[in-house]
């Protein structure tokens, strides 16, 4: 038996989030075409025959941080480094810029093994050039491994399995066999809310946004969940809200499925967008949305 931690880390919108999804073979992270979606450190468990690998998913590491949320979400990347027993380091085949460079330096900073991971090669028309990129990138750090993959098309995923788990410490499961994420129902609700806005808002409106579950009430295959949904504006309000309240109704309906199909049972869902004067650089509104220490 052999278990351990996994972080996967990377720039933004390289694909960590539906990796990780694919891997455990379960949705335990939010996803949107949106750079960015993931903010917190969310961790999804795969149960295997001879192991159990803990994939700890995490906030794209960017260059750019003009706002104190920006700050936090670098410094929860930075954090998930430590303490685990393999790195991932996911790109995009064929293509590389300043925040990988940013990702790569971070992961050889912390001294952890890593890999490196060439993700979406179903776009990659020749082919191939994987063996010159693999070649390049061997010779800027001795990873454990390097392997071209597709999420998408599930190219080498199982082979990815299999070498992630022959590096990780022998030694009982971290989680019992049933536990497939690893944070709380609560949360799960608030990060699918979260994630309906994101692809239902445009531009940047959705970085203006938090979500936070203040009621999770299980009452036999009924579930009550009541969410918050913070702005910084009351101009943003009236956007998410929608004429007639038609918008809140779009996402409430569509994230209510989602919650159906994860936690089982009919769910009743209410949310409410309140206005909160620029949380994202408000270190305590940080804090109580979990996305920073407290001050």
């Amino acid at each position: 038996m052999r278990s351990g931690m996994v972080a996967v880390v990377g720039r933004p919108n390289v694909g960590k989030s539906s990796l990780v999804n694919a891997l455990v073979g379960h949705k335990v992270s939010i996803v949107s075409p949106k750079p960015q979606t993931t903010r917190h450190r969310i961790q999804g468990v795969l149960h295997l025959p001879k192991g159990q690998i803990v994939f700890v998913d995490t906030p794209g590491l960017h260059n750019k941080t003009p706002r104190a949320l920006n700050k936090a979400m670098n410094e929860t990347a930075a954090g998930s480094l430590t303490g685990v027993d393999l790195v991932l380091l996911v790109c995009e085949a064929g293509r590389w810029n300043e925040d990988d460079e940013l990702a790569l330096e971070r992961v050889l900073h912390s001294r952890c093994r890593a890999a490196l991971l060439l993700n979406k090669v179903d776009l990659v028309a020749d082919k191939s050039s994987l063996l010159a990129e693999i070649h390049k990138f061997s010779q800027r750090h001795d990873f454990e491994f390097i392997v071209p993959l597709s999420t998408r098309s599930r190219d080498n995923l199982e082979a990815l399995t299999q070498e992630i788990l022959a590096r990780l410490p022998k030694g009982p499961a971290l989680y019992p066999p049933e536990q497939i994420i690893g944070h709380s129902s609560a949360f799960a609700a608030a990060e699918i809310v979260r994630e309906k806005l994101m692809r239902s808002l445009r531009q940047e409106l959705p970085y203006s946004l938090a979500v936070e579950t203040e009621k999770f009430e299980r009452q036999g295959r009924i579930t009550h969940i009541h969410c918050v949904i913070w702005v910084e504006r009351e101009s943003q309000k009236g956007i998410v809200v929608g004429a007639g309240g038609q918008g809140l109704k779009s996402i409430g309906s569509n994230a209510r499925r989602d919650m159906e199909q994860q936690f089982g049972g009919k769910i009743f869902l209410k949310l409410w967008v309140k206005v909160r004067e620029n949380w994202a650089d408000d270190t305590r509104s940080l804090a109580q949305f979990g996305l920073a220490e407290e001050p």
